[in-house]
């Protein structure tokens, strides 16, 4: 309780002092292909903790690159993701990837039936949920982690990972070079500034011969343009890029990179109305406590959470049925999309 009272005198001091802070100037070109036929594709909020602001995604005309415009600063991001994994949040988190095993089992299959790596490095590995779970498909391999927080460091000390690389990954690259035959990137590149130079150093990294897997939510999804600001793999404001795949396929090959399969339904997240369902409840608000609302809870407040709770039956209802109506759809448009390619031998 103690925690959570500093929690609130922390956020209403920084919520007093306006959010708008948080969000820099708008740019004027893609920032994948440059060019300046840009669009206003979707208004977001934050509906993964229910924090204040509203965010824009544009899409680019030219190569249809998702990207959050104007961006969110560091500060802004800090805010964003603070109780996310750790803190307040570390507890939900945990839930959340614990019950994700059969997408980690999927991964380490599919980078099976190309090589049996000896070394891999997962980036963006949080406690290490994945290297757990790929360590029964490939018993074999050393599975290390590489994340900025202190999670990967209680994976290491879980036995989760074999060694945990705390800091950022360019930072790191230099130092990792020619040590893993695979290295991974699953929902990474989305929260990064520049998805491009992280690929540029994955692939100096990389030794030849060596294999890079990246799984990404799909911004062309079917789902995203019906649900729009609600569809759950935007998670404004923490995904600054969306990345269509077929451009992800081009900057690999660019980079010296063999795409050698492709997972689009193997790599699907979960029925989307479901999801964006549970999303509006949560941004409603179930949890009248939650420290960064913008005043202590009062009768105003309880009575949203009771109105709440008489919304999300009915509301989850419609969703499992809409959900049921689309399964031809959904089966012809994925969520999300994973890419394996081998960087060439030359």
């Amino acid at each position: 309780m103690a925690r959570r009272e500093v929690a609130r005198a922390w956020y209403r001091t920084e919520i007093e002092r306006g959010v708008g802070r948080f969000v820099g100037p708008r740019s004027k070109e893609c920032p994948w292909c440059g060019s300046r036929e840009l669009g206003k594709h979707v208004i977001a909020r934050d509906i993964l903790q229910g924090k204040p602001g509203r965010f824009t995604l544009e899409r680019c005309g030219g190569c249809r690159h998702v990207f959050q415009n104007p961006r969110v600063t560091p500060e802004g991001l800090a805010f964003y993701y603070k109780d996310v994994y750790d803190g307040l949040g570390d507890v939900l988190a945990e839930r959340i990837f614990s019950s994700n095993t059969s997408w980690y089992l999927a991964r380490a299959v599919m980078a099976k039936r190309a090589t049996e790596p000896r070394s891999w490095l997962d980036i963006g590995t949080g406690k290490g949920h994945f290297c757990r779970a790929a360590r029964t498909v490939l018993p074999e391999t050393r599975f290390d982690g590489l994340d900025f927080g202190s999670a990967v460091e209680e994976g290491a000390q879980r036995g989760w990972v074999d060694h945990a690389y705390r800091g950022e990954f360019l930072a790191l690259a230099p130092e990792l070079a020619g040590r893993y035959d695979v290295i991974s990137m699953h929902h990474y590149l989305e929260h990064t500034s520049d998805p491009l130079v992280e690929l540029d150093a994955a692939a100096k990294v990389l030794p030849p011969g060596g294999h890079l897997l990246i799984e990404l939510p799909d911004p062309e999804s079917w789902f995203g343009g019906v649900l729009r600001g609600f569809w759950v793999p935007w998670l404004a404001p923490q995904h600054l890029h969306m990345i269509p795949l077929e451009n992800l396929r081009a900057a690999l090959e660019q980079r010296g990179l063999e795409v050698l399969c492709e997972e689009r339904r193997e790599a699907d997240q979960g029925p989307d109305f479901v999801a964006s369902a549970a999303a509006v409840v949560n941004w409603l608000g179930l949890d009248v406590d939650r420290p960064w609302w913008p005043r202590v809870p009062g009768p105003r407040e309880y009575a949203g959470v009771l109105a709440t709770i008489a919304l999300a039956a009915p509301l989850m209802g419609l969703a499992v049925l809409l959900d049921l109506l689309t399964i031809p759809i959904a089966r012809k448009n994925s969520n999300a999309y994973r890419v394996l390619a081998r960087k060439n031998l030359g």
